[in-house]
Order: C-alpha cells, then sequence, then structure tokens
C-alpha cells in the first residue's frame, strides 16, 4: 500500500487470498459497488474498502450464494440509500438458504457419526470383517 493509501492488485491479491484472474472475473463480471480506478498508466488502483468487499463477497459466495443474488445485491449498494428494505429482504432469502444448507449437513453429519461409531467399535472388537461386504 502506498501513502495515499491505495492497494495495487498485488495488495488486493495478498489480502483477499484472490488470484489477479479472480480480480478481474469480479470487475468484468460488475461485482464492485464502484468503477476500479486505474492510474495513468492503466493499471489498477484499489482501496481498503474494495478489499473489505471483496471479502464480503468471498464469504456470500463461499456460503453458495448465487452470481446472479450477488449481482442484485451489488446493483442495490450501488443504486445507493433508499433500497435498504429491498437489501434486507435478498440478505435474509440467502440466510434461510444457507440456515436449511446446514440443517442438511447437520443431518449427514449425524449419519457420518453413527457410521464412525459404528466402525471403530467393530475394529476394536476385531468384528470389522463382518461389516457391509456386499
Amino acid at each position: 500500500m502506498d501513502e495515499s493509501g491505495e492497494l495495487s492488485i498485488g495488495d488486493v491479491v495478498a489480502a483477499t487470498g484472490l488470484g489477479v484472474h479472480a480480480l478481474r472475473f469480479f470487475e468484468r463480471e460488475g461485482l464492485f459497488p464502484r468503477e476500479i480506478a486505474r492510474t495513468a498508466g492503466g493499471r489498477r488502483v484499489y482501496t481498503r474498502a474494495d478489499v473489505e468487499w471483496l471479502l464480503l463477497c468471498n464469504r456470500f459466495r463461499a456460503s453458495g450464494m448465487p452470481l446472479a443474488t450477488l449481482r442484485a445485491f451489488v446493483d442495490l449498494v450501488r443504486a445507493g440509500p433508499g433500497n435498504e428494505p429491498e437489501r434486507l429482504a435478498l440478505l435474509r432469502e440467502h440466510e434461510s438458504a444457507v440456515r436449511a444448507r446446514i440443517a442438511e449437513l447437520d443431518a449427514c453429519l449425524e449419519i457420518i457419526q453413527h457410521k464412525v461409531a459404528t466402525y471403530e467399535s467393530h475394529v476394536q472388537a476385531g468384528t470389522a470383517a463382518s461389516l457391509w461386504n456386499p
């Protein structure tokens, strides 16, 4: 980061863990709430706020938010104040989807834990050869 607080693409890669191609993808797809500034030489100039935005978007994507939903959220943010109820509705809908996915994963985990306990007891008892042998 330079004295003005401007970040190079390398700085942003280091701060977010995203690759250069991913950053360019975010920009190309219009997933920043503002246009990324460029130097006279054409190099992208990012801010700390851009890094925070990318970290938020990474969490949204990691939680399964579709690109179309992320784009809709970005469009609302870009439009400025006045659409907070729409943003909230979008976030609540995604939160609900994430909670449903967590519940599904919890059910899967419960079955896996049961299988682990079964296998552990059979391995310790020396009776594992009789487990699920088609």
